[in-house]
């Protein structure tokens, strides 16, 4: 009789933990991009997207705070749409691909904001890390997808200075602004 209590007690206290367990996510690149927007000579704004971004997600739906995400952006197929400016912004003088091709972004934090998230992490462009915060959209889905797999959606914005990690450094903001703004939108397929 003893046995068959603590039995069920130690079954009651796990069922919980076995509901919390996170689970692995990685992105779909055919539908996850990193977009960004900036001013030119004060009076434009001039879009564009680097090239894939491969990102990794564990994620505790029980408890989002628990989660933790890690991406790698391919820098080095930035694309505004003009071939000329392009093949400046893979220059030394921005981007600098021919020694960093890749961006990278590791979160430190998260934690729930309104209806959404604050997800705090390090960027690293050109080498130079910095922390900054994700507003990030409460996730769309789980739904389920081509071969049956659970895809996960987050859209998530940040602005950064692109001087801070020495992207176009020594430009002046009446040519090009100091603000840029970062548009993440992630497809995340579950491992």
């Amino acid at each position: 009789m003893k046995l068959a209590l603590f039995a069920s007690a130690v079954l009651a206290l796990a069922a919980p933990l076995a509901l919390a367990q996170t689970s692995a996510w990685k992105t779909d690149p055919a539908h996850s991009e990193v977009d960004f927007a900036i001013k030119h000579m004060a009076i434009s704004t001039v879009h564009g997207r680097f090239g894939t971004v491969d990102a990794t997600l564990t994620w505790d739906d029980q408890d989002p705070a628990k989660s933790s995400v890690n991406a790698t952006i391919d820098v080095s197929g930035v694309d505004t749409g003009v071939p000329n400016r392009d093949t400046d912004l893979k220059s030394a003088r921005f981007f600098d691909v021919a020694n960093h091709p890749k961006a990278t972004f590791t979160s430190t934090s998260v934690e729930k904001s309104g209806s959404g998230y604050k997800v705090n992490g390090n960027l690293t462009v050109k080498g130079v890390s910095k922390p900054v915060v994700l507003d990030v959209e409460a996730p769309t889905g789980p739904v389920s997808g081509m071969g049956k797999k659970q895809h996960l959606g987050f859209s998530a914005t940040t602005t950064v200075n692109r001087e801070d990690f020495g992207v176009g450094a020594g430009m002046p903001t009446t040519m090009l602004g100091d603000d840029v703004k970062l548009t993440i939108e992630l497809d995340f397929v579950k491992q």
